[in-house]
């Protein structure tokens, strides 16, 4: 591991100032960072503690909930107002990980971590893109069967492994930030990046910014709301595939509202724009919730081994949708 100096500031401008300087991290749980530096994929030469700033679950008066970054995982998950308002991120968080990484990690840390491509973490055998841009990267035609089916390019086909930011899509989410030009905010969909020539950059975030906060618009259809995860085993699995939805119906059965997002078949959590427009206004019926599906899924670009999730989407997507249209009756 390469020596590095410790620093926990006491309010997040201290914090930008620390995190701003050359081969800074912010350090939150750890669950993921520790891990990477033990690999020597992450060098920091500072690590700058920020779980002693906010951790706050605040409702506010515009009827939003405002979650500090610094709160841990089960503190969302367990929350009372997140739990009755947005079950589906509560559902998402007791999906991905175990117990006692989720009593660690942090929801800033949680939204920032890295694939857990094999050819990522194998910096001794395997080429990667994302590890060493211009390398090339192996997973293309190795073994790929967790891999991306949309939004991937010749770069790299990696990825995003949270659960909760799944969930976070879906719920037109809103990042606070802060950096050293001041604050500013920034819709969920538009943090992570697509891979295209540059799997290294996974963020719009500027050098040095700090995730303060995520929060979560008052928005009436997500109580009506889960999360679904396939995997390979029931526990400390991450999704083959994913699906986080609302729903909302008029009377006569009819699509008033609805989100969809996708885990597991992007280098980002994939927001499915396409099936959301293809079902507002329509019948709410398994073929329509079918149709929506192949919408999104239309440009899905399947490898050797993965081409199986195509399917699984669309009925993942199609069951959870069924499961929300049924709870209503």
């Amino acid at each position: 591991m390469t020596p590095f100096t410790y620093s926990q500031p006491g309010d997040s401008t201290n914090a930008v100032v620390l995190g701003s300087k050359q081969e800074a991290k912010y350090l939150g749980g750890g669950t993921n960072l520790v891990d990477l530096m033990r690999e020597t994929l992450e060098r920091p030469a500072i690590l700058v503690d920020v779980t002693g700033l906010s951790s706050v679950i605040e409702e506010r008066e515009n009827g939003s909930v405002l979650i500090g970054a610094a709160t841990r995982n089960t503190a969302v998950a367990e929350h009372r107002s997140i739990r009755a308002l947005y079950p589906l991120l509560s559902r998402a968080i007791l999906a991905g990980a175990s117990g006692q990484i989720r009593n660690m990690a942090t929801v800033g840390g949680n939204v920032l971590q890295r694939t857990r491509c094999t050819y990522f973490y194998d910096s001794e055998g395997s080429r990667c893109n994302k590890r060493s841009p211009g390398q090339g990267c192996d997973a293309m035609d190795g073994f790929n069967r967790i891999h991306a089916i949309l939004g991937a390019s010749s770069s790299c086909v990696a990825t995003h492994p949270s659960d909760m930011c799944v969930a976070l899509a879906a719920l037109d989410a809103v990042v606070h930030l802060r950096g050293a030009h001041g604050e500013r905010m920034l819709p969920f969909t538009d943090l992570h990046r697509l891979p295209e020539d540059h799997p290294e950059i996974e963020t719009r975030l500027e050098p040095g910014e700090l995730i303060t906060a995520i929060e979560l618009p008052a928005l009436p259809l997500a109580v009506r709301s889960t999360y679904r995860k396939v995997r390979d085993r029931a526990s400390y699995s991450f999704a083959l595939i994913s699906v986080a939805a609302a729903l909302e119906l008029h009377d006569n059965g009819i699509v008033k509202d609805v989100r969809l997002a996708l885990g597991g078949v992007a280098h980002k959590p994939w927001r499915a724009w396409k099936a959301e427009a293809a079902l507002r206004g329509q019948p709410a019926t398994e073929q329509n919730f079918q149709s929506a599906a192949m919408a999104e899924l239309s440009e899905a670009r399947p490898l050797r081994d993965n081409g199986f999730k195509i399917e699984l989407a669309k009925r993942t997507m199609t069951a959870v949708l069924m499961e929300l249209m049924e709870a209503r009756a």
